[in-house]
């Protein structure tokens, strides 16, 4: 019995011993879960790679891609409550509910998990800080130089917006607007508006080239009315002549590009936006940074992102996409 008792304090041991590598090893890596809306989207695919280079940057970190195989709020929270029972250090989410997902984000941060949202925001009880991709001055501020790059000696230009209610469209053009006098000789002769539909916005384009035949720049801050323009552009034989930017897709824009219709046209990098998240989550979760109204909190290559009165940050300005990048990209999103 003794000897039997024995043996199995000294295999207790010796398993306990064996494991004492592992465990050490599990608890000194970091493990970020990056939860997007669905699984299988090009956008979050690309944003994957950016949390991994992060990591790989940072070397004892450990990203989980994961979400749901449906974009719902509930597939997340199953998601998150998975997440939860791993015990992983955080979770770093873009959100298909920014409410719904609160209670079991709360229930992650009451167990010591960091919590922050990225791209599309949780409310503010059910995350710790929010990474926006961009803010209204830095998009404002590009959508007109985008056009201005392109005219040297000024010139008139338009712009094409979704509809006239749009909170963030009337926003981005207001701030455009604030920018104008840095621009001289670029001159707003028109906004209309195509309520985000195709052909709606083709027919103000066409408008718009007839009312003013010394139009230069047509500005469409919206993914659908960009692509309406320079079609329409295109179809009026005026490639060269009328340039079309704003903000798009990049594999809904490339042909586009490629014929010349538009020089050149941004969003947010979603390399970057992972990135970014994968270092925030990090340096919260390490404690090398506290999410409060006024913190600035590193982000590596990316710089610092500073929060606002509701813990929200702007990541940086759009991306440009032009004739130089747009086949890297075209097939990501």
């Amino acid at each position: 019995m003794k000897l039997w008792k024995s043996f199995l304090t000294g295999a207790a041991v010796a398993v306990a011993l064996a494991a004492a590598p592992l465990a050490a090893s599990a608890q000194d890596t970091t493990r970020i879960a990056l939860v997007v809306k669905g699984l299988g989207i090009g956008f979050f695919e690309a944003a994957n790679k950016g949390a991994q280079e992060a990591a790989k940057e940072l070397g004892d970190v450990e990203v989980i891609y994961t979400g749901p195989t449906d974009t719902t709020a509930e597939g997340q929270i199953e998601v998150i409550n998975a997440l939860i029972a791993q015990r992983v250090d955080a979770i770093a989410i873009s959100a298909n509910d920014q409410d719904a997902l609160v209670p079991a984000l709360k229930k992650a941060m009451q167990r010591g998990i960091t919590v922050i949202s990225w791209d599309s925001g949780v409310a503010p009880e059910g995350r710790q800080m929010q990474l926006n991709p961009s803010s209204t001055p830095l998009i404002g501020n590009m959508i007109l130089k985008l056009a201005a790059d392109h005219l040297p000696e000024g010139g008139d230009v338009a712009v094409l917006s979704a509809s006239a209610t749009a909170t963030n469209q009337n926003a981005w053009i207001a701030a455009m607007k604030e920018v104008l006098p840095d621009h001289p000789g670029i001159n707003l002769v028109a906004t209309v508006y195509g309520d985000d539909l195709s052909d709606k916005s083709y027919r103000e384009t066409q408008g718009l080239m007839q009312s003013h035949p010394d139009l230069k720049a047509i500005i469409a801050p919206t993914s659908v009315g960009i692509v309406a323009a320079a079609q329409a552009v295109s179809d009026a034989g005026k490639t060269g002549e009328i340039n079309v930017t704003g903000l798009g897709l990049p594999s809904e824009m490339a042909g586009h590009v490629a014929s010349g219709a538009s020089k050149s046209f941004a969003i947010w990098n979603p390399i970057d936006l992972g990135y970014s998240a994968t270092m925030i989550a990090y340096n919260l979760a390490k404690g090398n940074a506290t999410a409060e109204p006024g913190a600035e909190i590193g982000m590596g290559r990316m710089g610092s992102v500073t929060l606002d009165e509701n813990n929200e940050g702007a990541m940086a300005e759009p991306f440009v996409y032009d004739d130089s990048n747009i086949e890297e990209f075209k097939s990501i999103f």
